[in-house]
């Protein structure tokens, strides 16, 4: 505990021109004795750390005690502050690891370059999960993350529907998606590798024995592959619609975006009015109708009828509301 605890305390000096030992035990948690106990102990150890005395005093590094990172240029710097995502981090246990890295980043870097966190922070942040819903991390990613690191396989029992399966699971990564975790696992026993979601995990017990990882496997690939195979797999029903030139640019906003580009592919040419007609896979006829409602007049429903028909009734009842 005290070595970690120098060690980042040599890392804040490299950071930074010089910190009060009030600031030190803030950061470090400690209090000023121990920071004064550390610096005495780094000072005997060859760490080349001096206090000033007086108001603008503090603890110092000599200058030039510092590793420097000359081949990153600022743009490099930003953007490696840029490539973690905070709250994923947070959830699968590792912010106390990214935060030193973090550190010694900074610590190792030009002095023109110090400000790049601080840059790159005030100007970009990731929000991963979807709007409307609370996040909540599942109480086994830590595990299974741990798993995943470390190429262990792992006993997991995963709910389906009202029934619990139990399988022995090589996991190969992580995906966070719209603030729901996923795990890419490869089944041994079937020689496949499947999708699962993680917060549907009841347990999870990593093993002693790791599994040879295959070199070829793409998680992003994987990934896409299976999100559109889903898209796909949930559009059970087609329905033919006429659309405005407005409706066919708002079309992409309305529905699944492989159902979208399906049906633009598959257009038919534009009336004298520019209305085209397209043939559009829909998950259900309930979910087409609440769908196709955010696109107002700018589309027309042909068939089914009996879509057709509720629309009609929508119309009425507006009609009905807004009539002077």
């Amino acid at each position: 505990m005290r070595a970690a605890r120098l060690i980042k305390m040599v890392l804040l000096l490299q950071a930074r021109p010089a910190m009060t030992a009030a600031e030190l035990a803030r950061e470090l948690e400690v209090s000023e004795r121990t920071i004064t106990r550390d610096a005495q102990a780094l000072s005997e150890a060859g760490v080349p750390v001096y206090a000033e005395r007086g108001r603008a005093g503090g603890y110092r590094l000599v200058d030039g005690y510092r590793t420097g990172l000359t081949g990153l240029a600022r743009g490099e710097a930003e953007a490696l502050f840029l490539s973690g995502v905070p709250g994923a981090l947070r959830e699968m246990g590792l912010a106390d690891a990214a935060s030193v890295a973090r550190l010694k980043v900074s610590a190792a870097l030009m002095p023109s370059l110090r400000d790049a966190p601080t840059a790159a922070a005030q100007r970009f942040h990731l929000d991963a999960p979807a709007w409307f819903q609370e996040p909540a991390a599942p109480p086994l990613l830590p595990v299974i993350a741990d798993a995943v690191w470390d190429d262990r396989r792992l006993t997991a029992r995963y709910r389906r529907g009202e029934t619990e399966v139990v399988r022995e699971l090589e996991p190969y990564g992580l995906v966070l998606k719209a603030g729901v975790w996923y795990l890419c696992a490869r089944v041994a026993e079937a020689d496949a590798y499947r999708t699962y979601r993680i917060d549907r995990f009841t347990a999870a017990e990593p093993l002693a024995e790791r599994f040879g990882r295959d070199e070829e496997f793409d998680l992003p690939g994987f990934w896409a592959g299976q999100a559109e195979r889903f898209a796909r797999s949930i559009l059970r029903a087609e329905i033919v619609v006429r659309l405005s030139p407005a409706g066919l640019r708002r079309l992409p906003y309305a529905v699944e975006p492989v159902a979208s580009r399906d049906a633009l592919a598959g257009a038919g040419e534009p009336d004298a009015r520019g209305w085209v007609t397209v043939t559009l896979g829909v998950e259900s006829e309930e979910v087409a109708h609440g769908q196709l409602t955010a696109l107002g007049p700018e589309a027309e429903v042909v068939s089914p009828e009996s879509l057709r028909r509720r629309f009609a009734e929508d119309a009425a009842r507006l009609a009905a509301l807004y009539r002077p």
